[in-house]
């Protein structure tokens, strides 16, 4: 059996051993329904407010502000649509920036067709930045919601948060950031940091599927998104998940205590790749920001060769990648964020996105990048675009 070396954590991660063992209970042992109100239930009920509490001790937030969803998507919608509508009698106005996740972009869609809502959609510098001062101007007496993500799913780009909170909480207007990517990668308080709703998914840091959360600071007058019944204090409705809402408990705790061991090993690992990857491989660049960076994203891009058929070829060495988001994974479209940082198509159609764990060795990345050079060159081979490209600058 050939080895898997995964690359792919950015689009989901391993569930921990620890975290499986931490839920197993409430599946058959601990079975009852937490909003009952005989003895047995009252296990179910505790799990869910110690796992609440270890979220919101990671963000330095109060356990009340932490409201448990089905995820990432989830949580951007109800931050989104719900801030329109509870706060519909001060405007329609929301700013937020080109390359969001589509949780977010879509929504927004969603929302000026079908709810007359006004966006702004903010540019990014070339490394995926957004500048705080592009914030500030596009500001308007109407302006009810800045959302910008923490950092970027596909470039990993870290961005200017505390700059934005800042400015947002100096103009009284609620600010969200999609922190799908960043909880448990990078340090979040929410009160430094000015945040007034978050957003994240336990799979993206060793928790399981199906559970995410959303942050609203107390004060924010954000209304119920599902409806239904008194669950997750009257906000939203359906008989919790407690597996995995224990699971991501488990996986947020773990996440915070081994953070800056883990971002030291994978911030290692991610440079070797990125120095080999530049230096080794002509007409290559790096996408994202190569400081202000999440510490396990290699995101590349070679010319004259499609990204799909690096995949495949990485794909039958046991390399699991990706060229961009995973919920985009059947577009034919070029990544919507290489787009957005100034990248043309034929250059956005070869990139490659490699998300690392703690796992990832250096033997790993050696191994990746060594057929990675193989394999861009056999593709070039084939390439009419780069026959030509070599002949004209011969």
């Amino acid at each position: 059996m050939k080895k898997l070396i995964y690359l792919d954590n950015a689009a989901t991660t391993r569930t921990s051993d620890e975290v499986v063992e931490a839920m197993l209970p409430y599946f058959g042992t601990y079975y009852g329904n937490p909003s009952s109100i005989y003895d047995f239930s009252a296990e179910s009920k505790q799990a869910i407010t110690d796992a609440r509490e270890q979220i919101a001790q990671v963000l330095g937030a109060k356990k009340e502000e932490i409201y448990f969803t089905a995820g990432g998507s989830e949580s951007d919608n109800w931050a989104v649509k719900a801030t329109l509508e509870a706060y519909a009698s001060k405007g329609n106005h929301i700013i937020t920036t080109k390359i969001e996740h589509h949780a977010m972009l879509h929504t927004c869609e969603y929302l000026e067709k079908v709810r007359g809502a006004k966006i702004t959609y903010l540019n990014v510098d070339e490394n995926g930045l957004v500048s705080p001062e592009d914030v500030r101007r596009a500001i308007t007496p109407e302006t009810i919601l800045i959302s910008v993500m923490f950092a970027n799913n596909e470039i990993g780009t870290i961005e200017p948060i505390r700059e934005i909170g800042e400015i947002a909480h100096e103009k009284g207007i609620l600010f969200h950031t999609d922190a799908v990517q960043a909880f448990g990668q990078v340090p979040i308080n929410v009160d430094e940091m000015h945040i007034d709703m978050l957003s994240s998914s336990a799979h993206k840091i060793n928790g399981p599927k199906g559970i995410g959360f959303l942050y609203i600071r107390k004060g924010v007058r954000i209304r119920s998104f599902i409806h239904g019944g008194a669950q997750e204090r009257k906000r939203r409705a359906g008989t919790e998940n407690v597996p995995g809402i224990v699971g991501y408990g488990v996986a947020a705790r773990r996440a915070a205590e081994t953070m800056e061991e883990r971002a030291a090993k994978e911030i290692a690992v991610r440079d070797h790749m990125i120095s080999r990857i530049l230096n080794e491989i002509p007409y290559s660049r790096l996408n994202g920001d190569p400081v202000r960076r999440l510490p396990n994203n290699v995101n590349v891009s070679m010319e004259f060769i499609e990204g799909e058929s690096m995949l495949l070829m990485l794909d039958s060495l046991g390399v699991c990648a990706s060229s961009g988001s995973a919920c985009t994974s059947g577009s034919l479209d070029p990544s919507h964020v290489l787009l957005a940082i100034g990248l043309p198509h034929e250059k956005a159609h070869g990139s490659l996105r490699m998300t690392l764990s703690q796992e990832t060795t250096l033997e790993d990345a050696d191994f990746v990048v060594d057929h990675l050079k193989e394999i861009v060159e056999n593709l070039r081979a084939m390439s009419p675009l780069y026959e030509d490209f070599i002949k004209k600058n011969r």
